[in-house]
């Protein structure tokens, strides 16, 4: 059964509609994942030397030890933003006779060839091998070395019971936050010493190795948990049942200033606020509105003008970079239903249009106080939302005509890499990287103003040839409809 699995995902990898984009960004997160490797596994032929550096009195394995609990905290937390549980499409396997849980074994199972549980041992096993060459008992280091590969182990279903549990709120990084806040302050105001006392049960079980029974028993237990969690969400029905809410519902009657642009924006505007995962194009605002004063704030980043441009692209088009590049994968649900309405497919990308348009004139508006910092600032910020409206918006709504990957709604925002595909890989390019080199350039050669100037020549531009643009980012949704719907009903 198992190589029954392995050969519906290898068939369900090479015959996905977005097979070759999906291959160009394993390729090139097969080079990052080379990177860290090698920056790991460096970081453990050094890892005596610089314990004994910093904790002379210690021995290098005891120093360790003693860093441990602050290891393990970040290890969670670069899980929970990046490791996502194996996903299998497992739909069409519940109408046969397979056993529900045989499907679960398999995808839990698969989530422990996760880079993410390979990557430690780089660094932990060149720090063993080094301890045994300087004469540490093989025997209490191999023992340690079992540790580290449980606690890795107990890590990776730890992460998915806490990512199951952050689903259920709003703020989905709450329970993680709260669990590591807690322990981290408890160990921070010595009211509990959780790292000694971690300490001293590694070195309790390198010594009596009998006791590894406790870390497997605990890994064990979270196996069983996460069993228990997938096996009740295995159900044809499971995504069916109903939860009795009350909202607030708004009539949107301000839309119909805009024509027949307006059923687009009001299908907009509620599945933003009424979906997870778009609610974070709302929040975002706040840090894009914000952002500058991470900067402006600092005496030496008043002295590069050129970062004005970056700051300015991004605060003012915070919300047109992060619901922009998803375009239209966020309607991928009903994207079918969409276009067999007799609709016009102009109107529909000219709403898209409005509601970044609106956005960085209202983040524009908004960011004015930051002429607080200097005229200059306030200049580029302008430039820069006029640079976003005529410019950045065409190129992001183009790029959504190469949009393969769907995205499930319901899913929780923070850090969600799902339905990320090549294009919200490169489109960044484009929009942020162009309008800061072209602004260096001409300050660094002529003069702050007139980089601001041709900036804003450039946004003019684009808005004056709206209506052509437009029309041809039309012709290539047009001429992509079909493949999008193909893909848009494959699961990810």
């Amino acid at each position: 059964m198992i190589r029954h699995f392995i050969d519906l995902e290898w068939k369900a990898f090479f015959r996905s509609a977005s097979f070759g984009k999906s291959l160009a960004i394993k390729i090139l997160m097969g080079f990052l994942a080379l990177y860290f490797m090698l920056l790991f596994l460096g970081m453990g032929f050094v890892l005596d030397t610089l314990l004994k550096e910093l904790y002379p009195d210690l021995d290098p394995l005891t120093a360790f030890n003693n860093l441990l609990f602050f290891w393990i905290i970040g290890d969670l937390i670069f899980r929970f933003f990046f490791q996502k549980l194996p996903v299998m499409s497992v739909k069409p396997l519940l109408t046969l006779p397979i056993k529900r849980k045989s499907i679960v074994n398999f995808v839990l199972a698969k989530s422990i060839l996760s880079f993410f549980n390979f990557l430690p041992l780089f660094a932990v096993v060149p720090f063993a091998i080094k301890l045994i060459a300087t004469n540490y008992n093989a025997t209490s280091v191999l023992v340690w070395l079992c540790i580290m590969v449980l606690i890795t182990l107990i890590n990776n279903f730890l992460n998915f019971i806490i990512e199951s549990l952050s689903t259920k709120t709003e703020l989905s990084f709450l329970p993680i936050m709260l669990l590591l806040g807690s322990l981290f302050a408890l160990n921070y105001f010595n009211i509990l010493n959780v790292a000694g006392v971690l300490s001293k049960g590694i070195k309790s079980i390198t010594e009596q190795p009998i006791l590894l029974l406790v870390p497997v028993v605990i890994l064990m237990v979270l196996y069983a948990y996460n069993f228990k969690i997938l096996r009740q969400k295995l159900f044809l029905d499971s995504g069916l049942k109903t939860h009795t809410k009350e909202v607030s519902t708004s009539n949107l009657e301000w839309t119909k200033n805009f024509g027949s642009m307006a059923p687009f924006l009001q299908l907009d505007l509620k599945l933003i606020w009424r979906n997870k995962r778009t609610k974070s194009s709302v929040w975002m605002l706040v840090l894009g509105l914000l952002y500058g004063l991470f900067f402006y704030t600092q005496p030496m980043y008043l002295e590069m003008y050129w970062f004005f441009m970056f700051i300015g692209v991004f605060s003012t088009g915070i919300f047109l970079m992060n619901f922009g590049q998803f375009i239209p994968a966020w309607d991928s649900s009903y994207y079918k239903l969409l276009m067999s309405q007799n609709i016009k497919y102009e109107d529909y990308l000219k709403s898209k249009f409005t509601l970044m348009a609106i956005s960085v004139i209202v983040l524009f508006i908004l960011g004015i106080p930051y002429v607080f910092f200097g005229w200059k600032i306030l200049l580029a910020h302008f430039a820069a939302a006029i640079y976003n409206i005529g410019v950045n918006t065409h190129v992001i709504l183009y790029g959504g005509s190469f949009n393969r990957k769907k995205i499930n709604l319901s899913q929780k925002a923070a850090f969600n890499y799902q339905g990320t595909g090549t294009v919200q890989w490169l489109i960044g390019i484009p929009l942020l990287v162009f309008p800061m080199l072209i602004f260096a350039i001409l300050n660094f050669l002529i003069s702050f103003e007139m980089a601001c100037l041709t900036l804003i020549a450039l946004g003019v531009i684009g808005i004056g040839f709206h209506k052509k643009l437009i029309k041809s980012i039309t012709k290539s949704y047009k001429a992509s409809k079909y493949k999008m719907i193909s893909a848009f009903n494959q699961d990810n």
